[in-house]
């Protein structure tokens, strides 16, 4: 039982992977569509389809999105969603996202309601065809949405899914990168149980401290493998003042040295004993069991690490660390909702979806039962809404801070975003685990990789 709970956190941080030829239309509405899609009359019956990876996710996920969805057709009748699973046969349903939405729409039938990963914004959006919600219903009724009935957007997540200056996928739910600390573990190692590494030398001298006294392993830095994808790297990256690709996305720069420092630490941190050599299933399932002093994660998984810990061990959690004389720069993971309808009716439907699922109601049920950041901030503040969670979560503040002064995480341009990507991944997970050279190995893989850029790289 404790084991599928492990599993299924670990599912949840999987990013997405698959990448093919360019489909769909970027045009707002039906054809001949030239302004906002009508309200649905009274009486007028829609079915949509809504597909998202939170569903075929054990535990907290499939049951919470549920319980949403059914609350939903309660409150719209003329309503009716079915909630689907992407198409495929992964383990972690968020694998398959994008291939499911390019078979579907190759069928001509595509889901109408998408959630979908920030790391594909560039191809969901002008390869895929997502509607922009600005053309769908208006500029004036996306910005009430995101300003809500009384606590707006986080600032920082406003424009999460925008693109060229509108708004194509509306920002769901995502997660910033903490370190998680075993307070039992600490103590026995002789380490403060009360106060998490906040600088990277720290997390390395820790790490070694409690490898050395307790007989566990130290620390796991869940950022540096193909399997973890680039989103907690990037932050990693731009920690030490570095970017994985340039800032007008026409440049892949992660051979430069500021990125060659920060993979050089992490290997010599495996180098040095204070970090195993585990793939991203093994780390995570070993701190939930105990056996592992730290570990840099989502705070997506955080529910899964208290229920690992139970009554055995307590769980302690700090911000992202940071390098010396810098600021650590968080980045996001995480989703949004797009619209993939070419029927209007199914489009006015699915934006009504899109707004409940991302309203103060929503966000209380999603936040307190899953534990993903309620994006509109203002709700732990709420006594009706997650005042009395955020008291008895002294995880969350970590989290609320860096949200405050997070950096978006950046998709990799074109069609061969994700080969781009995973390839970066690949190069770094080489480096730090299997000991290759840190310049070279690197500048190999940007040179290679730069092929596949628009234009080559030039």
């Amino acid at each position: 039982m404790r084991r599928s709970l492990f599993a299924a956190g670990a599912a949840a941080m999987l990013a997405l992977v698959t990448a093919a030829c360019g489909l769909g239309s970027s045009d707002a509405g039906s054809e001949g569509n030239t302004g906002p899609v009508p309200e649905l009359g009274a009486d007028q019956r829609v079915s949509i389809v809504f597909e998202s990876y939170n569903f075929g996710q054990a535990g907290a996920w499939t049951d919470t999105f549920n319980e949403l969805i059914a609350a939903f057709e309660k409150e719209h009748p003329n309503i009716s969603v079915t909630a689907q699973k992407p198409q495929g046969n992964s383990a972690n349903p968020a694998t398959d996202t994008i291939s499911s939405l390019q078979s579907q729409l190759t069928a001509g039938s595509p889901p109408d309601v998408v959630q979908l990963g920030f790391s594909d914004l560039d191809f969901t959006v002008n390869q895929l065809g997502a509607k922009a919600l600005d053309d769908l219903v208006g500029e004036n009724a996306v910005q009430a949405n995101f300003d809500g009935e009384e606590y707006p957007y986080a600032e920082a997540a406003r424009k999460l899914g925008d693109w060229d200056g509108k708004t194509y996928g509306v920002p769901f739910v995502f997660s910033t990168p903490m370190l998680y600390y075993n307070k039992q573990l600490f103590s026995q190692a002789g380490l403060d149980p009360e106060q998490a590494p906040a600088k990277w030398s720290e997390v390395r001298d820790s790490a070694k401290a409690v490898a050395g006294r307790t007989g566990k392993d130290g620390v796991y830095v869940d950022c540096l493998t193909k399997a973890a994808k680039d989103w907690c790297f990037q932050s990693i990256v731009r920690s030490n003042g570095g970017r994985v690709i340039s800032q007008d996305r026409s440049k892949l720069t992660f051979a430069e040295q500021p990125v060659v420092e920060v993979v050089s630490t992490m290997q010599d941190m495996v180098k040095g004993g204070a970090m195993p050599n585990l793939t991203q299933m093994q780390a995570v399932e070993a701190f939930a069991r105990g056996d592992l002093g730290m570990i840099v994660e989502s705070s997506a998984i955080q529910g899964t690490f208290l229920k690992g810990a139970g009554d055995e061990w307590e769980l302690g959690a700090g911000a992202m660390p940071s390098f010396e004389g810098t600021q650590a720069v968080p980045t996001n993971s995480g989703a949004a909702l797009f619209v993939f309808s070419a029927d209007q009716a199914k489009q006015r439907a699915g934006w009504e979806l899109i707004k409940f699922l991302t309203s103060e109601r929503a966000y209380t049920t999603i936040a307190s039962k899953i534990g993903y950041l309620p994006l509109r901030t203002g709700l732990v503040e709420d006594p009706d809404g997650l005042k009395s969670w955020a008291e008895q979560n002294p995880y969350l503040e970590p989290n609320l801070e860096q949200l405050g002064r997070l950096e978006p995480w950046v998709s990799m341009p074109g069609t061969s975003y994700l080969q781009i990507r995973d390839g970066m991944m690949e190069a770094v997970e080489n480096v730090v685990f299997q000991g290759a050279d840190a310049e070279a190995t690197l500048r190999a893989e940007q040179g290679e990789l730069s092929k596949l850029l628009p234009g080559g790289g030039r």
